[in-house]
């Protein structure tokens, strides 16, 4: 007990010098005694008074020369070996020249001074090299906690780096690898071999009797990934990932944090290459204004147009807790950014045209509207005048003070639109098309499906009711959307705006549209459970104005391609001026009176081909429980 507090109030520091002189007095006893046993004949080995003083105070002041003591045994490694056979090397040549002016070499045979670096580079690499083994290998006899073994899928250097991580941390131990490179098989990474290839996952998993699987593939595609996934889960056992490795170059992860596979990982699409150098011209020292800038979109939006280099960037927010959160988030990481937070809502004509007045925004990502479908169909007026009115008293102000673009956020739901949600959004479309022609100001509409993770998305919605024991409610088996994760779509935004000319509908590639179904039994197998008999699986019926698969182009828009391959053009569909701007004030005044048929007779004037279907509530399935807890 005495010795442990007594080794505890040394500094670590201390200590390694201590040890370090007490092994250069070492090496210089041992290099000289070695050269007299040699050779016996000669007298017996004589130390000079001095002798011992100078090799330690030369050698000690070598040692805090070249930085020797800057470097943790608990990480030594081949740059501190190189270090020590530096300092030796030196530290010898000038002992040697002390010695000659102390004594000319008498009693100090030339031999020593070339046996002593390398008797001393031993001694000083070999406890180093021992110490980081022995941490490394978790060789500790107090150790309670059991290790969980793990298997570490991908061989490459996410992998290597991943297992030395590892192996610092006591709670784990990597038992081996998997990887599909056939060469690699049979092969060691730091003393950690290769069992096979990923197919064989199962059976290696429960040959070596693994507890954990780890997945360090940051590069896969989403396919790759999927399979992977796939795989793991047909072993049973926990699995955990490393990110992406485009969250983090984004700043959105570190490179070997720990993470459970989200189901971003696996619906995300392949990294989009982006003409970043236009974007960055169409930005960059920009004055740039965000409606909506707290939500989900807008927030990616008002990050991205930071790191982009905007002069200056005006956020408008209804919410009170959104515009502080993205306030404190964007101030903290861009001191240089001159960030203004308007708390305002953007139907008060007066307080935007004010706030346009005074902020002169050169560019403007209108990203504020209204979005819950079942919602929005049995609320007319409060549709149309938050994503209708909204947009044009938006789009006026930029216009009348001169703005150079307008980007209007819009949605797959305004093509064929069967919802108030989808009406509204088409006549948003409508406006910022037809003003492209009356006015400089370059109108951009940028259509893109549903994001993955934002508020108010199905994604959030099955992870509560996953985390509540289920069940999951889908409307209908065959119901599919699709997807895009937040920062691809705000990515995506930017390079529309980039590449606009005035008037144009842009359409995100969304990929191929996943079935909700799927979606659902895929979160429900990544939190552990399995669908259909841990978590139960729901169908409630079609909302009013709800479609089965979403469109991102009307049959008479002839979409076509773009200079960039994940965005294409939708031609315009003409609707005249002069009927837009008489049934807009009519609607105007529809709203004011609350005369809702009214406002659906101007709808119908512009939307010709829209069916009007009543709210449905009778559709829903309403779920209880019996007193066992099962589903009645």
């Amino acid at each position: 007990m005495f010795l442990r507090k007594f080794i505890g109030i040394i500094h670590p520091r201390t200590a390694v010098v201590a040890h370090d002189l007490a092994m250069s007095a070492l090496a210089w006893w041992i290099a000289k005694s070695l050269r007299y046993a040699l050779m016996p004949d000669l007298s017996p080995v004589t130390y000079l008074p001095m002798e011992f003083p100078i090799v330690l105070l030369v050698q000690g002041a070598v040692f805090n020369w070249t930085g020797l003591y800057k470097g943790v045994w608990r990480f030594a490694s081949l740059p501190d070996l190189w270090n020590i056979i530096r300092a030796t090397v030196i530290g010898a040549l000038i002992i040697g020249l002390a010695m000659v002016m102390y004594s000319r070499l008498d009693g100090v045979p030339r031999s020593v001074l070339l046996v002593y670096p390398v008797v001393l580079v031993v001694l000083l690499g070999l406890p180093r090299l021992s110490y980081r083994f022995w941490k490394d290998s978790r060789i500790d006899l107090f150790q309670s906690v059991p290790t969980k073994r793990v298997l570490i899928v991908g061989a490459d250097r996410a992998g290597e780096a991943l297992s030395r991580d590892l192996r610092r941390d006591s709670r784990y131990s990597v038992i081996g690898f998997v990887d599909d490179n056939l060469a690699l098989r049979g092969a060691q990474i730091g003393g950690i071999p290769v069992l096979g290839t990923v197919d064989q996952l199962a059976e290696l998993s429960k040959a070596v009797a693994v507890q954990m699987l780890l997945i360090a593939v940051p590069g896969a595609t989403t396919a790759q990934m999927r399979r992977i996934v796939a795989f793991c889960e047909s072993t049973g056992l926990p699995f955990r990932t490393v990110p992406r490795l485009e969250d983090v170059v984004a700043g959105r992860a570190q490179f070997n944090e720990i993470k459970e596979v989200a189901i971003e990982d696996l619906l995300g699409r392949d990294a989009v290459e982006l003409d970043w150098t236009a974007i960055r011209e169409n930005i960059s020292g920009r004055r740039v204004l965000v409606t909506g800038g707290g939500g989900s979109i807008g927030s990616e939006l008002c990050r991205q147009v930071a790191r982009l280099g905007a002069s200056s960037l005006t956020v408008v927010e209804m919410s009170e807790y959104n515009l502080y959160r993205i306030g404190q988030e964007l101030t903290s990481a861009y001191p240089e950014l001159i960030f203004n937070g308007v708390l305002a809502d953007a139907r008060d004509a007066m307080a935007v045209n004010r706030l346009f007045e005074e902020t002169q925004p050169q560019i403007v990502f209108h990203a504020s509207a209204y979005k819950h479908v079942p919602m929005l169909q049995g609320q007319l007026r409060e549709a149309f005048r938050n994503n209708v009115l909204g947009t044009r008293i938006v789009a006026d102000a930029a216009v009348r003070c001169g703005a150079e673009s307008f980007v209007l956020i819009s949605t797959d739901k305004a093509v064929n639109p069967t919802s108030v949600m989808g009406a509204c959004k088409r006549m948003a479309e409508i406006w910022c098309q037809n003003l492209a022609a009356h006015t400089s100001t370059r109108f951009i509409t940028v259509r893109f499906g549903n994001v993955l993770d934002s508020a108010g998305s199905v994604v959030p919605l099955f992870r509560r009711q996953i985390r509540q024991g289920g069940p999951v409610t889908i409307t209908h088996p065959e119901i599919s959307r699709y997807f895009m994760t937040i920062p691809e779509a705000c990515q995506l935004i930017l390079q529309a705006a980039s590449l606009g000319k005035g008037g144009e509908i842009f359409a995100l590639d969304m990929g191929d549209p996943v079935k909700i179904r799927d979606l659902a039994e895929q979160m429900i197998r990544l939190a552990g459970k399995r669908p259909g008999s841990d978590i139960q699986i729901v169908y409630t019926g079609l909302r009013s104005g709800e479609k089965l698969f979403e469109e991102l182009f009307h049959p008479l828009e002839n979409y076509t391609s773009t200079t960039h391959a994940k965005i294409f053009q939708a031609q315009h569909r003409q609707v005249s001026w002069e009927l837009l701007q008489t049934q807009l004030a009519r609607a105007e005044e529809a709203v004011t009176a609350f005369d809702e048929e009214t406002l659906r007779r101007c709808v119908s004037q512009l939307l010709p081909s829209f069916r009007w279907s009543e709210p449905q509530v009778d559709n829903v399935l309403p779920l209880r429980r019996n007193e066992s807890g099962d589903i009645a």
